[in-house]
């Protein structure tokens, strides 16, 4: 075979292969399975996942910038709570990019305005439970803390209040949805998509120079933060893994796919932060809310209530801010300066502050091997209930 054929054989795997990864989005299983390892890794590294820390801190940022707050908070570029959802946002954008999937997405006034909603209600529920959908669940659940199951309740509550209004939205504000879309793809004959995918390898490569960047500056630990955000919103934007709809199908359409994958990526991040918080490597109260029961239940139905609204819950408002949705920007925008707010509020009231709830860690009352049978149940138990429902339509809401 001549250097000419073998050059053109290698072009063509490449290409392929290239085909495989981005043009088809990856199973959501998959997804799942990348999460709960992902998560697990990023808390032995330094800690848990999470989304609203972030988005307070940049909330925190915008509010003392405008003279609201007289101090200043942590840089962004320093906060391992920014530097974790910088990195969701920075993953998702390449991942669009190269995948084609990048495009300014506009959308009709009425989706705007519940974008607006949506996040500002999301940073109160957020403050309330300590943490969105992953700090104040996902990753909560992960560290046995009892909060975590008090908000998932409270989120399976929130989706089914939010899919009512939804509904109730559709017989009474029938054009409220119409309008808005993709900004063209071509503009004055330049078509972008075909540029897009060398952009998105721009941007990871500018990814790996600035975790390179923070290694020689001695922050070697907020650079693998970075790497470890960046990874979620690759794999997020890849799968498509989706909060909202693991919460809101059951009830919508019967649709189990989602809510298997969560369970999935769950257990597995359950096991691997109680393994590595009974070792005795990570402190056993670390990441344990102080939300039980109030703060994670009625935080979780606002919260669950938003995100519906919104069309994206925390980890999805910045995954999909980062494709271009405009109406999600402005959900993650409201969501950072409502959490920020709400949650200063309460840090300023003591009688707020207990109102919320006490840390719960789950093995110091029922010890590690209980406290994983309770949890592993109550997701085995999700994940049953809801393939049940896929066939059945037993807790689908008609319209």
């Amino acid at each position: 075979m001549n250097n000419k054929k073998k050059n053109s054989v290698v072009i063509e795997i490449f290409r392929n292969g290239y085909h495989t990864i981005f043009d088809n989005n990856w199973p959501m299983w998959l997804g799942g399975l990348l999460i709960g390892i992902m998560s697990v890794i990023t808390f032995a590294w330094a800690r848990p996942w999470g989304v609203a820390g972030g988005l307070r801190n940049w909330g925190d940022g915008l509010l003392s910038l405008a003279g609201i707050y007289k101090h200043s908070p942590l840089s962004p570029l320093l906060s391992t709570n920014s530097i974790l959802t910088l990195g969701l946002l920075w993953g998702a954008f390449g991942s669009a990019l190269l995948s084609k999937q990048f495009a300014i997405r506009s959308a009709p006034l009425l989706e705007l305005f519940k974008g607006v909603v949506g996040g500002t209600l999301m940073g109160i529920g957020a403050a309330m439970s300590g943490g969105c959908n992953v700090g104040g669940f996902y990753a909560a659940v992960s560290a046995l803390s009892a909060s975590g199951l008090a908000m998932m309740l409270g989120l399976i509550t929130g989706a089914y209040l939010g899919l009512r209004y939804l509904y109730w939205e559709m017989e009474h504000l029938p054009s409220g949805s119409v309008g808005g879309g993709a900004s063209s793809e071509k503009e004055q004959g330049f078509d972008w998509l075909k540029l897009e995918p060398y952009l998105g390898a721009v941007v990871f490569l500018a990814a790996i120079v600035c975790a390179w960047i923070y290694s020689k500056e001695a922050y070697t630990r907020v650079g693998g933060l970075l790497l470890c955000g960046i990874a979620f919103g690759f794999i997020i934007q890849r799968t498509r893994f989706c909060f909202v709809r693991g919460f809101r199908e059951p009830f919508m359409t019967g649709e189990s796919e989602v809510p298997r994958a969560i369970v999935l990526s769950m257990v597995i991040s359950v096991l691997g932060f109680a393994a590595l918080k009974w070792t005795g490597l990570r402190g056993e109260n670390i990441y344990v809310a102080q939300a039980f029961w109030f703060g994670a239940l009625v935080g979780g139905i606002i919260f669950g209530f938003g995100m519906v609204v919104a069309g994206g819950c925390g980890s999805g408002s910045v995954w999909r801010a980062g494709e271009g949705h405009i109406k999600l920007m402005l959900a993650v925008i409201f969501f950072a300066l409502s959490t920020s707010l709400f949650k200063t509020w309460i840090s300023s009231s003591k009688v707020l502050k207990s109102l919320m709830g006490h840390k719960v860690f789950l093995p110091n009352f029922l010890t590690y091997k209980w406290s994983l049978i309770l949890i592993v149940g109550i997701l085995f138990g999700y994940y049953l209930v809801t393939t049940w429902n896929e066939e059945t339509e037993k807790f689908v809401v008609e319209l």
